[in-house]
């Protein structure tokens, strides 16, 4: 290992419990912070608004963002929060909401404090924002040198979202394994940090392959079961631990390169984060040539709705063009694809997702 490795392994104060929401007003009292601007989703708010505590004893501003996590909309921010001089930001919501706040925070040098709605990403743990244009492509993920100051998970909160954006970010969290193991593995050295960014990314494996159906079933009966709440943490905790200790060593790789690329077409943009993700679990697996963990793979994807093709992520009508386009974008110079040990171009992007369709029609016909 020759380049700096930085750990950035937890929020300043993490707390994951039924009714941590109610915690908060507590919490920015112990900071003293006392003019709070309140950035939220709108689905999400619309149906947890009602669970957010009362914060009548502080000044407060409620933001709702508008859909896209980009520098305008983080500069935006940042100006009003310089000329309404507020002290912090809440985060309510996904990953967007989150990363927008964390992108504004960082910038207005304020504090973050995220109460999550979701359990799709590990935006609410990491102290990363990942960065769109206007039109919805990936440009690039900031880094910051600041912990997110508070993160107030409620599981029964989570357990009232959509049952599709936790299978997502299963999705999203099934990578950590994959994306960690296959640049981890060629380390002549591990440190202890690379080992707990190891540890945690095998842990996201075996938790939700292990738990993921129980823990389903779980949220269709309203219940907060030991399975739910396990794959919710292991969805934000565990998830943010593993680049939060392995930096880029463990935080992305194939997988998510390849849905980098894919938010170049339009037709993706509708398309979960986590889903996009998944395919390109198996795009990865392909170029590593690991088929026989593919084949250990795929019986899970299809138990959850997982996208094994392109046209399980909705974009059959995808043009060639497009997908050369696709292909070159994932290769790019710099992209985290290249910490394969493979040589990956564009060319063997492109075959990987072909070889990955002729695969799954051969295991149909089996």
């Amino acid at each position: 290992m020759t380049e700096e490795l930085i750990v950035r392994g937890a929020p300043a104060e993490y707390v994951s419990s039924v009714g941590a929401w109610d915690t908060l007003p507590e919490h920015l009292r112990r900071r003293n912070l006392k003019r709070i601007l309140i950035l939220h989703g709108s689905a999400s708010w619309k149906a947890v608004g009602r669970e957010f505590p009362d914060l009548s004893n502080f000044e407060t501003a409620f933001v709702e963002y508008g859909g896209q996590v980009t520098y305008e909309a983080r500069d935006a921010l940042k100006e009003r929060i310089e000329a309404e001089q507020f002290e912090a930001i809440v985060a309510v919501g996904g990953g967007k909401v989150t990363d927008l706040a964390k992108a504004a925070a960082f910038v207005s040098c304020v504090p973050v404090l995220i109460l999550p709605t979701l359990a799709s990403t590990c935006a609410a743990y990491t102290p990363l924002s990942v960065m769109y244009t206007e039109t919805g492509e990936m440009i690039q993920f900031d880094i910051f040198p600041v912990s997110n100051a508070l993160v107030l998970l409620d599981p029964a909160i989570i357990l009232d979202s959509p049952k599709e954006l936790l299978i997502a970010g299963i999705g999203d969290t099934l990578a950590k394994w994959y994306e960690a193991n296959v640049v981890i593995a060629e380390l002549p050295e591990k440190t202890t940090a690379i080992e707990v960014a190891a540890f945690a990314a095998r842990k996201c494996r075996d938790n939700l392959l292990e738990l993921s159906e129980a823990a389903l079933l779980e949220m269709e009966r309203h219940e907060l079961g030991t399975a739910f709440v396990k794959v919710v943490e292991t969805n934000i905790m565990l998830a943010g631990m593993v680049g939060g200790f392995g930096d880029k060593y463990g935080r992305t790789a194939g997988a998510h390169s390849i849905h980098d690329a894919l938010t170049l077409l339009e037709k993706s943009h509708d398309v979960l984060h986590g889903l996009k993700v998944a395919y390109g679990i198996l795009v990865q697996l392909v170029i590593e040539e690991k088929f026989s963990e593919m084949d250990a793979l795929l019986p899970f994807y299809k138990k959850l709705g997982l996208p094994t093709s392109l046209a399980e992520l909705g974009l059959s009508e995808v043009t060639e063009t497009e997908l050369l386009q696709v292909a070159d974008r994932a290769a790019r110079e710099g992209e985290m694809i290249h910490l394969m040990p493979q040589t990956v171009t564009s060319n063997v992007v492109r075959a990987a997702m072909n070889t990955l369709e002729e695969y799954q029609i051969a295991v149909e016909e089996r």
